[in-house]
């Protein structure tokens, strides 16, 4: 199997247990050969660097920390740090579904987001579950959307921290959603990212149609994304990072230097190349070497 200079982060989700020297140690033993190690915020993340496999360094850190809080992220050591980031908004950057929570106005919220749950896990086609989706939502009051924004969708812990860190080593941050230019513009202001593309809710008087504009951002079209703006910047692919949650997602996180899984639904997780399931979003900055000192807090 071909080997190569690796770097495997282990990041730990602080609230429930930290990292200890021995827990790291331990983890060092299980990969063999591990040439050197480092504490990126110490109880918290750490870097081990070996010389071996990807995808069997990988496997093994998987078994290693079964059934514990702690996120393994291995890649190539060569390129970690980024200079674009591409990110999913709804259930990524925050918390929410905003066509559920705005279903959720008009009593349909329920069954809106069994929809949203199906298509995110690739079980039907994004773009007509969104048209059907949107569909619902017609003749609800614009006003809605600002509500919604203000009493119902938070950012995920991390969030900002990780788009403002990045923005100031250089770094380019977009948001790239299937969900509305009518969220994603606000969420670009709150985190401070460079630029976002999203689908558009088409609007009648002071109510929303029941439509989306085409062509639909979806799956294809956030590869596309990532591939111009990646392009436009004179960047080689694996300087990308890309992160999301759901079906639609799995095109760009595959074409990325560097994918990574969200808290994200089965299939997502098994394809990506990283998975954060226990950590917050600053996870993604540990993954790139820079340690919590380096950190632009809120």
């Amino acid at each position: 199997m071909p080997s190569s200079v690796l770097v495997a982060t282990l990041i730990a989700d602080s609230a429930r247990a930290l990292l200890s020297d021995a827990r790291v140690d331990r983890a060092a033993l299980a990969l063999g050969g591990v040439e050197r190690r480092r504490w990126l915020d110490e109880g918290v993340a750490a870097d081990l660097v070996l010389t071996g496999d990807l995808e069997r360094t990988r496997a093994l850190l998987a078994a290693h920390f079964d059934g514990e809080p702690v996120d393994a992220i291995v890649q190539p050591l060569e390129g970690r740090e980024k200079g674009l980031l591409m990110a999913d908004m709804d259930s990524t950057l925050i918390g929410q579904e905003c066509v559920d929570e705005l279903a959720a106005v008009v009593g349909l919220g329920d069954h809106v987001a069994a929809i949203t749950e199906r298509a995110m896990r690739g079980e039907i086609a994004f773009e007509p579950a969104l048209r059907e989706r949107v569909a619902l939502l017609k003749g609800l009051p614009l006003g809605v959307i600002e509500d919604v924004l203000e009493s119902r969708i938070e950012l995920n812990p991390g969030a900002r921290t990780l788009a403002r860190t990045m923005r100031a080593r250089g770094a380019r941050v977009v948001i790239v959603s299937g969900g509305f230019r009518q969220f994603t513009s606000a969420i670009a202001a709150l985190i401070g990212a460079d630029e976002d593309r999203a689908n558009t809710l088409r609007i009648e008087g002071h109510e929303l149609a029941g439509e989306v504009e085409e062509p639909i951002l979806g799956r294809d079209a956030k590869r596309a994304a990532l591939l111009e703006v990646a392009a436009a910047m004179g960047l080689p692919l694996v300087r990308t990072l890309a992160v999301g949650d759901g079906a639609n997602d799995l095109a760009m996180l595959e074409a990325a230097g560097l994918g990574v899984a969200y808290r994200a639904k089965p299939q997502v997780a098994a394809a990506a190349d990283a998975r954060i399931d226990h950590a917050d979003l600053t996870a993604l900055l540990y993954a790139q070497g820079i340690p919590r000192s380096a950190f632009v807090e809120d």
